[in-house]
């Protein structure tokens, strides 16, 4: 093996690892944020079946689910995730089957959470319930999958006109990162952070993650603006200082 592809070798291991550690920071907010619009969207558009679980008291079976998977005993948690997903009313097998699948990630089964995903998101005629099913799966592809596996979930949702085109966004600035196109990574990410409507803690992660690829000198220097404190969210680190595994 040549001296030149050790190098290469090296420098993609260090930007996979790099990218790990953001994701491992960052990836509760991103899809937090999808789950988020889904319920805005759900409460504002009335959905029936959303409206219909919410003023119904909590599925007991849900719950001892839930109870269960965090207490440890994913055996049992499953096994009432698979009752409720099989015999469950209203919306309650979709919430099940979506629990199964972070259970399944939860346990390492990642390319059975994300086989999960992908077959929520081609059973859902509801388009917001479909797309959250495909960053859910992109998500997981980040770190675990390819550029093309990512892009293949949510290159359509990552238009002006899509309401999950920011996290959509990110998530691919994230793998064309891993992926070495510094270049498209740092387009991505500045099309999140120019969008007038980006949230003040999303426009903070932005700032970093270029901040970072400048530091890397895979980006081209442009002035950034500065973090800018959110409460609930942990501020992003000046640019030089390392981010902790």
């Amino acid at each position: 093996m040549s001296q030149d592809n050790i190098f290469r070798e090296i420098d993609e291991e260090l930007r996979t690892d790099r990218m790990r550690a953001l994701w491992k920071r960052f990836a509760p907010f991103v899809i937090g944020a999808a789950i988020a619009i889904v319920a805005l969207v759900a409460v504002n558009e009335g959905w029936a079946w959303y409206t219909k679980s919410q003023s119904a008291s909590a599925s007991e079976e849900l719950y001892a689910a839930l109870d269960a998977a965090e207490r440890g005993d994913l055996a049992a948690a499953q096994a009432q995730l698979d009752a409720l997903a099989a015999n469950g009313s209203g919306s309650y097998p979709v919430l099940a089957e979506f629990r199964k699948a972070a259970l399944a990630a939860e346990e390492g089964d990642v390319a059975g959470a994300v086989a999960a995903y992908d077959a929520l998101a081609n059973a859902q005629s509801h388009p917001r319930l479909r797309e959250l099913a495909l960053l859910q799966a992109a998500n997981l592809l980040v770190d675990s999958g390819s550029l093309a596996d990512v892009e293949a979930r949510i290159a359509t949702l990552a238009t002006d006109d899509n309401r999950m085109h920011r996290v959509a966004r990110e998530l691919l600035g994230l793998a064309q990162y891993k992926a070495g196109d510094a270049a498209a990574a740092q387009a991505s990410f500045e099309a999140v952070l120019n969008d007038p409507l980006t949230q003040t803690s999303v426009r903070n992660r932005m700032s970093f993650y270029l901040a970072q690829m400048l530091s890397e000198g895979s980006a081209v220097a442009e002035e950034l603006p500065a973090a800018t404190p959110v409460e609930g969210e942990a501020a992003a680190p000046a640019a030089d200082e390392p981010v902790a595994e």
